[in-house]
């Protein structure tokens, strides 16, 4: 046995010797698809393949010699006979017939949905001399035009809110001196831009800004949309950086659990202090996106749980992350709103952040957010996320106010008309100024809020017109001749169920004659109302255009240090441009 392996040996050693050393085949210029064609494109013929398997049987017969080494064969004719392509996989220059290419990813397309609002029209004073609305800090329809000029498309006019456009900017009020009265108003009157002989009226209002020492502490629940709809980039990927940038905000003794939903819900991380970050971080980067959406089951185990760890001292707060596509269990906006109300006072606040294009859900998140004693926010980039959860996470996250609401009565001596610019959707009755019962909106630790109304002086160019057979209406009494009107807030500590007054006249020592004299941040806020009112239809927006609000804005955006003013610019000039309707992608 050990001889006839030495010989199996010796005669393998001789057949490859031999065949290094027998000539290389002529290499074939064209292949064959009848032929096997070796990686070098050597050319092997059934006749050689024989006279090979010919040489190999003759070799393990044959007693061990030793066979003469030929010299190597000349450079160029090297023959690899490792592997062997079939013909069909060789290089050929036409495509093949079969080849297809794979169709697109699926991904919505104009889905979105809007709730429509018709522009506040002028009042007359003599009829209507008070109107009463609830504040907004909601900043979702400013990023939601912007994502949408940024894919050269106009956003729908719908989904444009003025007063959210405004109250996008911070601005430099004066600031309140204590926790106690949370609240400063600033006034402003000038000229209008859009009508020569109207003025404008700027109400302003700065919130207490919470120092970080001092911030109770926080019981959030970070409720995340995980189903099939949210796999897209910009979504559930985004989710996830967003509230990796959040934990970084929060104090060690804060605690965030983690609820997830897609075709159910269920908890992913029960309450954890943030001394756990990694724990924390690690649950959120597990996330993936699948299945349907069972929206409510998601919002009622996140309420259950931030019930169940209730801190009757901090803030207790759920963060719902989701592109609003409930399609599983209760998908009834007004089932859903109902049950936001009954929850809210048990002392649990609702955010909402919205993410993705296509089958954005607005109008289920407007709803949610205004019922549930929170605000909605619209992360299109990873830069809003930074400007919402980090720059801004006091106000994001802690309340210095709840149920804020403005009424303002105008002089019939001195307005004859007005209207309220934006907050279409937040208008009150008269009577719900004084009922603590209405809900109204919140506000964040160092927050502004800003509104606008436009107004017709007594004598200037009405918007509505005298009727036929109506008495003429008396000349006013002058007991405030020097004031246009007089503003009355109203709102509650975050933890007292009743309401504070505080008032101030709008009056003639706060009057500018040229619009260019008007405080620097006024100016500004017009330029924005001003866009926003062009992109709803410039209804009252008179000759303005987009040249006039880069004129106005571009002169008024002071300190940017956050470049969020520039930006603005470079919105309006890409709206000049941009398209009526997004292009359908084959």
């Amino acid at each position: 046995m050990p001889r006839f392996r030495s010989a199996l040996t010796l005669g393998l050693t001789a057949t490859l010797l031999a065949s290094c050393a027998r000539p290389a085949e002529k290499v074939a210029d064209v292949a064959s698809p009848q032929q096997d064609i070796a990686t070098t494109a050597s050319q092997v013929t059934p006749e050689t393949r024989f006279r090979r398997n010919e040489a190999a049987e003759a070799a393990l017969a044959a007693p061990p010699v030793m066979a003469p080494v030929a010299p190597a064969p000349p450079p160029g004719e090297v023959m690899v006979t490792a592997a062997r392509l079939r013909a069909p996989m060789a290089y050929n220059a036409a495509p093949s017939e079969a080849y297809r290419p794979l169709p697109p990813a699926y991904r919505d397309t104009g889905r979105d949905r809007f709730t429509a609002k018709d522009e506040n029209p002028f009042k007359e004073v003599r009829a209507e001399p008070v109107s009463t609305f609830s504040i907004d800090v909601d900043t979702a329809s400013y990023s939601w035009v912007r994502a949408s000029l940024n894919r050269n498309v106009l956003p729908q006019p719908a989904s444009v809110r003025t007063e959210e456009m405004v109250n996008y900017f911070p601005y430099d009020y004066p600031a309140p001196r204590s926790a106690a009265q949370p609240f400063s108003t600033s006034v402003a009157v000038f000229p209008s831009p859009w009508k020569a002989g109207r003025k404008l009226v700027r109400i302003g209002i700065r919130g207490y800004s919470l120092q970080r020492a001092t911030r109770p502490r926080a019981n959030l629940v970070f409720l995340i949309d995980t189903s099939g709809s949210m796999n897209e980039p910009n979504k559930l990927p985004l989710v996830q950086q967003s509230l990796e940038m959040l934990l970084d905000q929060l104090a060690p003794d804060d605690r965030v659990a983690i609820v997830t939903y897609a075709g159910n819900a269920g908890v992913a991380l029960e309450p954890t202090a943030i001394a756990q970050k990694a724990r924390i971080r690690a649950v959120i980067e597990r996330l993936n996106a699948w299945g349907g959406t069972a929206g409510a089951e998601g919002i009622r185990q996140a309420y259950a749980l931030a019930e169940e760890n209730l801190d009757p001292k901090g803030v207790n707060r759920v963060i719902l992350a989701t592109d609003g596509d409930f399609n599983v269990g209760i998908t009834n906006q007004d089932e859903l709103k109902g049950y936001i109300e009954r929850e809210r006072g048990k002392g649990v606040f609702l955010s909402v952040l919205g993410f993705g294009m296509g089958n954005y859900n607005d109008a289920l998140m407007q709803t949610l957010a205004q019922n549930g004693n929170g605000a909605a926010a619209y992360i299109d980039t990873i830069g809003e996320a930074r400007k919402t959860l980090v720059d801004e996470a006091s106000s994001t996250l802690f309340p210095i106010a709840k149920d804020v609401k403005i009424q303002v009565e105008f002089n019939p001596a001195a307005v004859s008309e007005y209207r309220l610019v934006g907050y279409e959707s937040r208008m009150l009755n008269r009577e719900d100024f004084d009922n603590d019962k209405v809900d109204a909106g919140d506000v964040g630790s160092g927050q502004t809020v800003t509104a606008l109304y436009e107004i017709v002086p007594v004598g200037g160019p009405r918007a509505v017109g005298d009727l036929r057979y109506a008495a003429p209406a008396p000349a006013p009494a002058q007991p405030h001749g020097s004031e246009y009107g007089f503003v009355k807030i109203r709102y509650k500590l975050p933890k007292s169920d009743t309401s504070t007054l505080i008032a101030t006249p709008i009056d003639r020592a706060s009057e500018a004659a040229r619009f260019a004299d008007a405080p620097q941040d006024a100016r500004f806020a017009t330029g924005v109302a001003t866009f926003a009112e062009l992109l709803r239809g410039g209804k009252y927006s008179g000759g303005a255009g987009y040249d006039d609000v880069i004129r106005i804005a571009g002169a008024a955006k002071g300190d940017d240090a956050f470049g969020y003013r520039s930006e603005f610019v470079q919105m309006v000039r890409a709206a000049k441009t941009a398209s009526s309707m997004a292009r359908l992608d084959p």
